[in-house]
């Protein structure tokens, strides 16, 4: 299967593929595996002890635990996995609606800050269809969430559009904006690339509490006073709000399925991405699943997108 491809019918990984790295907060080396799944399986995470599963966690927005920092989820028995949002965005961003990681630790290694690592294991995998059909969320209308200056809505729309805003005081971020339809090609050319970020003037208080431990110049964007302490600089003009695009395309995937909406934040991040799924699927009404058509003219008896059902929700193959 083509690169970026959306399809009609479920998808998974095409063999397993092995990534290793650090723990961004942990500081501990981490191993994952990335294995092939059934149709129906979503993502899963497989927290190994050794030999042994400790714990069985699925991507999905009911096992959120944490969203401080990063989203973490859990099995609700004390298993919990963390950093998730990267390699979500990485399966969400490229259509793989199923698979497992299997991983020697409690926290995904942060690689280079970026999903691009994980793409490019994605792309090493390769991708397949099942027979399966492929499942929507479809937004039926409005649905806002407000978190003291923050908002963020999910709104109707036949694709899947992102249009984020963030406002942090600093000369080097101050306000950003960007809005995108998403796809395959979009996804990894203007977002898969795109570095988490922090502050110096931080580290000391989060070393403190345990937090950022494997943190370095290697998978952060650092910011000092009066400069960005990276020497090779920043790798897009407005990498800040593209990678919190691309943690939202991550936390969006914990909807289990491809989502159809126009999704929007102000000043958000991981929390607000939580609640606006908590909201939406708290209302019976906002929304629905569709399966995908397997041709045209269904498609057009279905009231879906064309493009949904043929080939992708205003996807590429590129």
């Amino acid at each position: 299967m083509g690169k970026g491809f959306i399809g009609s019918r479920q998808t998974t990984l095409a063999s397993e593929v092995v990534l290793t790295g650090t723990g961004v907060h942990s500081g501990a080396p981490v191993s994952i595996t990335l294995h092939p799944a059934d149709a129906n399986t979503g993502i899963r995470f497989i927290i190994m002890d050794g030999d042994e599963i400790k714990a069985d966690i699925a991507a999905d927005y009911r096992s959120v635990e944490n969203v401080t920092l990063c989203t973490v989820l859990g099995d609700g028995n004390g298993g919990t996995v963390s950093t998730v949002e990267h390699l979500l965005a990485a399966f969400r961003g490229l259509s793989v609606d199923n698979a497992t990681v299997e991983i020697d630790n409690a926290e995904v290694p942060i690689m280079d800050g970026s999903a691009a690592p994980f793409v490019d294991a994605i792309d090493e995998a390769g991708i397949c269809e099942l027979h399966e059909p492929r499942r929507f969320i479809k937004v039926l209308k409005p649905i806002r969430v407000e978190d003291g200056d923050c908002w963020g809505e999910l709104l109707p729309h036949s694709g899947f559009h992102v249009d984020v805003e963030i406002n942090f005081d600093t000369p080097f971020i101050g306000r950003q904006r960007r809005s995108m339809e998403m796809s395959p090609g979009a996804f990894r050319a203007e977002l898969s690339k795109a570095r988490t970020f922090g502050f110096m003037k931080d580290v000391e208080r989060l070393w403190a509490v345990g937090r950022a431990l494997g943190a370095s110049l290697e998978n952060t964007v650092a910011l000092g006073e009066d400069r960005i302490i990276n020497p090779e600089g920043l790798r897009y003009e407005d990498e800040f709000v593209r990678h919190k695009m691309l943690d939202a395309v991550g936390d969006m995937a914990l909807a289990g399925s491809p989502m159809l909406c126009a999704y929007r934040s102000r000043r958000g991040g991981h929390r607000l991405n939580s609640l606006m799924l908590n909201a939406l699927f708290a209302d019976q009404d906002a929304w629905c699943v569709l399966q995908a058509p397997h041709t045209t003219r269904e498609a057009a008896h279905a009231g879906v997108p064309v493009g949904v059902a043929a080939v992708n929700y205003a996807a590429d193959q590129s």
